[in-house]
């Protein structure tokens, strides 16, 4: 009778989550810390960032993926399927209204500056967590230089590929140290092949059936699945690497249309509405695909139900594949983590992750005017989180009344 208790609880503390983390995957890791490690135990602190890392070495939207895996981790795929809903849902239901409000509106001069302080802020919750895993992970000098390093290489190399590179390479250094780690008894290692085949099963047909509806509009739904399905299969370092992706081939990059013209799905402004939107949101920055999906069912002259379709195949196009591709590999790791040399290697993964939240901190935060005022909303975030009580919800709730009572 406890274990239905406790998943009812997991799954209302991961609803309470999915309406107050903001900041993207790496202020999420904090969220996540502080929520499902510190306070309700349901993981140690260890094994959710060696799960971070995991996810972090994988294509696709990294906290989805990391909390997601708790689930699984705490009551196998029903529960995960559940944590993955429930997570996902108020942000791609926001976004998808937001598509819709978008879509019915003729002028598109939608004012959101009331979401101005939210970057900075966000920056500040990155900070705070690059700070929270440098403290349990970076314990010897060996892992001080290799999150220097991490984070001066992903600052430096801007590739989405510089994440698993990085990790794997941080992870080989220290595994040379196993023989500091006690023997135990190995498993038989086996691998069932069921997830990665239903991964790739699906990104086949997908791509095939994309293929022969190309031409056909009311098939649009089938093609925007593939093209999300496609990205959430090959992109690594969260939503900002997606954006620029979608950016190009929904806005710049024009599909034909029946008339023989080339017209985008998006127009420049409408994307950059909503990327702003879904910044400012809690729950996963991959949200955005929906309004995009809603948006570009729009854009061919599909009602709302067509939108809202559209909005719905977006979404499920881009959370599926990590989702796939996690149960597959957590499955691996629980065994490979038998091993001394695997385990040796998650110093050097545990140590390059800080390095690389430090370095998106750095990076997320030169894009912004580099204003006393940012400066101080972005230190003030950090102190707040670190030196207070007070919850990430109402640092945000403080920001958006700024933005809304300073002109």
């Amino acid at each position: 009778m406890n274990a239905p208790i406790r998943y009812k609880d997991f799954l209302k503390d991961v609803s309470i989550l999915s309406v107050s983390s903001f900041g993207g995957p790496q202020a999420h890791l904090a969220h996540f810390q502080d929520k499902l490690a510190k306070k309700k135990n349901y993981i140690t602190e260890e094994e959710l960032i060696e799960l971070s890392a995991l996810c972090q070495v994988l294509p696709g939207p990294t906290s989805t993926q990391t909390i997601t895996a708790v689930g699984y981790k705490l009551g196998g795929p029903n529960l995960a399927y559940l944590t993955l809903l429930i997570w996902m849902l108020p942000s791609v239901a926001i976004m998808t209204v937001a598509g819709l409000l978008m879509a019915s509106v003729e002028s598109k001069n939608l004012s959101l500056d009331f979401a101005r302080f939210i970057q900075p802020m966000a920056v500040g919750f990155i900070a705070y967590s690059a700070y929270t895993i440098s403290l349990r992970t970076v314990t010897s000098a060996r892992a001080m230089a290799i999150m220097i390093g991490a984070g001066i290489v992903s600052y430096l190399i801007r590739t989405p590929f510089v994440f698993p590179i990085t990790l794997l390479i941080a992870g080989a250094i220290t595994a040379f140290n196993y023989k500091a780690h006690p023997r135990e008894p190995k498993k038989k290692f086996e691998v069932r092949w069921a997830n990665f085949s239903l991964w790739i099963g699906v990104l086949v047909l997908a791509a095939i059936l994309g293929s022969l509806t190309r031409t056909l509009p009311s098939f649009l739904p089938i093609r925007l699945f593939e093209n999300f399905y496609r990205n959430g299969s090959l992109i690594f370092g969260g939503g900002q690497v997606l954006t620029p992706l979608l950016h190009t081939e929904f806005v710049e990059f024009a599909k034909p249309s029946l008339e023989g013209l080339r017209q985008p799905y998006l127009t420049n402004q409408e994307f950059l509405s909503g990327y702003a939107l879904a910044q400012s949101l809690p729950g996963p920055v991959f949200s955005f695909s929906s309004y995009v999906g809603a948006l570009a069912m729009h854009s061919r002259g599909f009602g709302t139900g067509g939108q809202v379709l559209g909005a719905v195949m977006s979404a499920i196009g881009i959370f599926l594949p990590g989702t796939f591709l996690i149960f597959f590999m957590f499955r691996i790791w629980e065994s490979l983590k038998k091993f001394r040399p695997i385990r040796a290697s998650l110093e050097g993964i545990n140590a390059a992750s800080a390095g690389l939240v430090a370095a998106a901190a750095i990076l997320l935060f030169q894009p912004l005017e580099g204003s006393f005022l940012n400066y101080s909303i972005t230190i003030g975030t950090f102190c707040l989180m670190t030196f207070t009580k007070i919850p990430s919800w109402a640092v945000i709730t403080g920001g958006l009344i700024l933005g809304i009572v300073i002109p």
